[in-house]
């Protein structure tokens, strides 16, 4: 997502349109806001009933954060082929661990089995949704917009990997996630001068 952004997201906003630094910045402090107001609000007194509406929170976050995922691979797609791709990929290697987090806490909020395989599914479903709904919606979008949009994707996921992402490898077995960290990095940006 780090490399994404600022190797392909970034510099192709600066290409198309201007004020990108401050649209970056707008996206990171977005996706800050989501995820910090839709886990904190509805809090109760009991403690179970906190742990649930934790999980539930959890889910609508993700969903929205998923939704959102969605438009920022069609907004990829509209700049060009090479965007899209590279916005793709980093939205589905980030996918598959945020689906194992939303169901670690779903199983700890005491969800049952099948209620936590229906808010996978709605999870899962919800990009392709959302990158559908703007290949529909977002033509023909002028090249300022698209910039801003750019940005706006790079600030989320440059949010989400210094958030959520990085913090969660200097839990466990820092050497070795540190060498994926770095070979994700090399391996995006030599994809990106292969289909550059």
């Amino acid at each position: 997502m780090l490399a994404t952004s600022f190797f392909h997201l970034i510099p192709e906003a600066i290409e198309i349109s201007a004020n990108i630094p401050t649209w970056v910045l707008c996206g990171f402090l977005i996706f800050y806001i989501i995820q910090n107001f839709l886990i904190t609000i509805h809090p109760c007194a009991d403690e179970h009933c906190e742990v649930h509406r934790l999980g539930i929170m959890s889910f609508i976050g993700l969903s929205v954060h998923s939704l959102l995922d969605g438009v920022a691979i069609a907004v990829g797609f509209e700049v060009s082929s090479s965007i899209g791709l590279f916005t793709a990929i980093a939205v589905i290697l980030h996918e598959f661990p945020e689906g194992l987090l939303t169901t670690g806490i779903l199983i700890h909020t005491g969800e049952v089995r099948k209620k936590i395989w229906i808010y996978s599914i709605i999870v899962a479903m919800a990009t392709p949704f959302g990158a559908i709904a703007s290949l529909l919606f977002l033509k023909n979008l002028s090249p300022n917009i698209l910039g801003m949009l750019l940005a706006i994707t790079a600030g989320s996921f440059i949010y989400l990997a210094s958030a959520d992402l990085i913090p969660e490898i200097h839990k466990s077995n820092r050497k070795i996630n540190s060498v994926i960290l770095i070979s994700g990095i090399v391996f995006i940006f030599f994809l990106g001068k292969l289909f550059g």
